[in-house]
């Protein structure tokens, strides 16, 4: 099989995006994660597969079309609301065909490396006029390397700059297989600690630690650390401080961006039907943010707040 038509799972593709890299940039979100992070703003990135999401708000009072389209049997009419039986669901995605509000969408869809490369390269006059480029992100793109591996090779064919966001849960040899032909890998630090980690996250640090210690000795390619604060979860002065210690250790990596919680993607787990974990948590203050930024500096490290 060519590489043009390797296939992977994607659930979005945004164009001009300006939080994810340098420049104005297409970001194309991979479907599929290895953590499971309290704070997840794309939850509907965790799953390989697709998913049927049902916006309520949007939900017509007294319409049943997607009732009547579904061969399955999987939708029903409770109390005035729309209940999906995900377990008798085939993602057909009939249902949100027929849907007179868009109140049910299928999130995921597979596409070729050809058919992602084409939508790249409509915005190939921005990536030129900002020093932009492409972000594949997710979810975790490192879960589907044979697919992240086909575009970052197309991309680079082609001279657009490639970054690629990742949280560093994978095996070192996929990392490798990629870091000759990326120019800037965006790589998520969260918490030093390894039982706090486990426990909100779903998997041991110690991989990820190891893994951004080994690409920053290569030295080949540029890597910025992105640290999301989540207050009650990573914010304390002792975690920040041995993020600062750990980063300035490896020497060639001195960008920090500093990603302030917010509550954006909270929506997002009532539309899939799950439960949110940080329901009471509230995006951190002004000082708190500068005061993480000021343990970062004082390591010598460049801080920017935000993406």
């Amino acid at each position: 099989m060519g590489w043009s038509m390797r296939k992977g799972i994607v659930f979005d593709i945004k164009r001009y995006a300006i939080h994810d890299g340098p420049g104005i940039r297409t970001a194309v979100f991979f479907k599929g994660c290895t953590l499971r992070c309290w704070w997840c703003h794309n939850p509907e990135g965790l799953a390989l597969q697709p998913e049927l999401v049902f916006r309520e708000s949007r939900c017509l009072n007294g319409c049943s079309e997607c009732i009547g389209s579904c061969a399955r049997g999987a939708l029903s009419r409770v109390t005035q609301q729309i209940s999906i039986k995900r377990e008798d669901c085939d993602l057909c995605g009939e249902c949100a065909r027929v849907c007179p509000a868009e109140a049910l969408e299928v999130i995921g869809r597979e596409m070729s490396v050809g058919e992602v490369v084409k939508e790249i390269e409509k915005e190939l006059i921005f990536y030129d006029q900002s020093a932009g480029g492409v972000t594949f992100t997710g979810g975790e793109p490192l879960m589907q390397p044979e697919f992240l591996g086909a575009l970052v090779e197309e991309c680079k064919a082609r001279g657009i700059h490639t970054a690629v966001d990742t949280c560093g849960y994978a095996p070192f040899e996929v990392i490798q297989s990629i870091s000759d032909k990326v120019d800037l890998f965006l790589y998520d630090l969260k918490i030093m600690d390894d039982e706090k980690h486990r426990q909100y996250t779903g998997a041991s640090n110690k991989a990820i630690l190891d893994n951004l210690r080994r690409l920053a000795a290569q030295g080949s390619t540029a890597v910025a650390v992105r640290l999301p604060l989540i207050p009650g979860v990573n914010d304390d002065s002792d975690n920040i401080t041995k993020i600062a210690e750990f980063i300035a250790s490896l020497r060639s990596i001195k960008d920090i961006s500093l990603l302030p919680y917010h509550r954006a993607g909270s929506e997002k787990y009532r539309r899939l039907h799950r439960a949110y974990r940080l329901g009471k948590t509230q995006p951190p203050s002004g000082q708190q943010v500068e005061e993480s930024k000021t343990i970062l500096e004082e390591r010598g490290l460049r801080v920017k707040v935000g993406g």
